[in-house]
């Protein structure tokens, strides 16, 4: 999976353990997947869904923002609209659940 350093550094400390995709392409619950920063290169950790479902954006509850690393809604938007290009509360996306996974 791919997500931008500052996010692998949040999931390896434990403090992000869910992430919102808009991909039409969805993970599979159980299955573990490493974390890179970029495409090509190697996993150095690895993360393992433990729960997926659909969400409005928008719907993001306090709980679910602290889950994804961030202290409050604005931290949580800012990151989004970097990644994503804008923010549409009403927009759909996957919403993963995921602990930190050894082998």
């Amino acid at each position: 999976m791919l997500f931008k350093e500052k996010h692998i550094k949040k999931i390896v400390r434990g403090e992000k353990t869910m992430t919102r995709r808009t991909h039409k392409r969805t993970l599979k619950v159980g299955r573990v997947y490493g974390l890179r920063s970029r495409y090509f290169d190697k996993s150095k950790h690895l993360i393992k869904i433990t729960r997926k479902f659909r969400q409005r954006v928008g719907d993001i509850t306090p709980e679910d923002i602290r889950k994804e690393g961030y202290e409050t809604l604005d931290d949580f938007k800012r990151a989004w609209v970097e990644i994503n290009g804008r923010w549409d509360p009403d927009e759909l996306v996957w919403v993963y659940e995921f602990e930190k996974a050894f082998t």
